[in-house]
């Protein structure tokens, strides 16, 4: 599973986010069908060009709760103070990108910049193996 992240200054368009996207997808040579979900700040939630974008490009919109989002900024690899003030995560794509992934997720790269949107792309990580020990395993 392949999410994408977005994150936009106020007011952005549709048409901006969805640019922003396939730049993403275009630099790390990602096709859409590849894509499950688009996420973004649950604070981001009511962002009409966020939403509609989503819409538009086939793409079930994840809100990331705010502590998820804290959560995942740790693994992000681009840092903006600006943004740390803002939204208290060094990048709103890269933290949406990977909270939604999963906790085992890494980024297919960092954030795309396309104007007042970024996209950050995220791969679900692989499950561990079962192991002897685990519960269900096989027994020697």
């Amino acid at each position: 599973m392949i999410v994408a992240g977005v994150g936009s200054r106020r007011g952005v368009s549709a048409e901006e986010v969805c640019a922003c996207v396939r730049g993403a997808m275009a630099r790390h040579d990602v096709k859409l069908c590849d894509i499950s979900l688009m996420a973004t700040p649950a604070l981001k939630g009511g962002e009409a060009g966020i939403i509609k974008a989503a819409l538009d490009l086939g793409l079930l919109l994840v809100m990331v709760p705010q502590t998820q989002l804290e959560a995942a900024g740790a693994r992000a690899v681009t840092h903006s103070e600006r943004v740390v003030a803002l939204m208290g995560v060094p990048s709103v794509a890269e933290a949406s990108a990977l909270a939604a992934a999963g906790r085992r997720s890494t980024l297919i790269g960092p954030r795309f910049v396309l104007g007042a949107v970024t996209c950050a792309l995220a791969r679900e990580g692989v499950k561990d193996m079962p192991t002897e020990t685990d519960e269900g395993a096989p027994q020697k």
